[in-house]
């Protein structure tokens, strides 16, 4: 808009310079002062008034001289010569993927390491940060606004490659990955502080082995499967032969004190009982019994 200030300010002067030489134009004059104060007070007011969105700041630089202060999110009255660039400081995120479509880039933009074992490891990985506001204006003086390119992808990048030599790829896969995101957030935190960035989040968002380790991942992971149902069978059918063994004892247990407690007259008692209430019973029609040293004894309803 400070193109329509001078545009304004050039009419005026040439309005002027029309008035002082008469001419055909001479009778055009006053409109074109006219038109020349209306532009001129239209840029003098679109450059004065700047509005700063909310997740942004402004920082201001005056003829290629960055000033160190800031315009937060707000309408602000500046020099109408300032240039103003906006700086997000919102948490922006990166994404490296293998997976096309998905990473800030197009194509395969996964990282690429070897581990401490010689293999090549596939990272995706998305890092999470944000521009910090009070040094906005070192950053547009030391790196400029393309700070994306220059610092968080090459960072993050370097970071991970020389990190990941310290680790098996099986490690990277499984047991270590925790601690490897956690080793290489905190070397990537120390270089964007001192470039004026806040790195909020690290996320490793998949690690590919090669095929071949994978393949042997895959088989230890179902031996061991295999191996924990096995200990369950033995364990149940050990728990199955404790039980049994528990109740033939209980069983052996009660014959034993049964025979114990219990005499030859008492028997022939109970003996009795029981032929009489078969005798009763509807049911019966005949019983053959045996008596002990004498002659078979035979009930009949008939």
């Amino acid at each position: 808009m400070i193109v329509l200030f001078f545009v304004g300010v050039a009419l005026l002067i040439f309005s002027y310079s029309v008035n002082a030489n008469p001419g055909p134009l001479t009778k055009f004059s006053t409109i074109f002062r006219i038109i020349g104060f209306v532009l001129a007070l239209i840029g003098v007011f679109s450059t004065a008034f700047k509005q700063i969105d909310a997740g942004q700041v402004g920082v201001k630089s005056l003829y290629g001289n960055v000033q160190p202060d800031i315009l937060d999110s707000g309408l602000h009255v500046i020099n109408p010569l300032l240039d103003v660039t906006i700086f997000d400081v919102q948490t922006q995120n990166y994404t490296m993927s293998a997976d096309h479509g998905e990473g800030a880039q197009e194509g395969d933009d996964a990282i690429r390491v070897l581990s401490n074992d010689g293999l090549e490891v596939v990272i995706d990985l998305t890092v999470l940060y944000k521009v910090m506001p009070t040094d906005a204006p070192k950053i547009l003086k030391g790196i400029g606004i393309n700070y994306i390119d220059k610092i968080v992808r090459p960072v993050t990048r370097t970071r991970i490659r020389d990190n990941a030599v310290y680790y098996d790829a099986v490690a990277l896969y499984s047991t270590k990955r925790n601690e490897f995101q956690d080793r290489i957030f905190k070397s990537i935190a120390v270089d964007f502080e001192k470039r004026g960035l806040i790195l909020e989040q690290l996320l490793i968002r998949n690690i590919n082995l090669p095929a071949s380790v994978k393949t042997t991942i895959e088989s230890k992971i179902n031996a061991e499967q295999d191996a924990q149902k096995m200990q369950f069978v033995l364990q149940k059918e050990k728990q199955e032969a404790e039980r049994k063994r528990v109740e033939a004892q209980g069983i052996a247990d009660y014959q034993r004190i049964i025979s114990l407690g219990l005499t030859d007259k008492q028997l022939q008692y109970e003996t009795i009982k029981a032929q009489k209430e078969l005798a009763a019973s509807p049911n019966t029609k005949i019983i053959f019994m045996n008596g002990k040293g004498g002659a078979p004894i035979i009930l009949s309803d008939k």
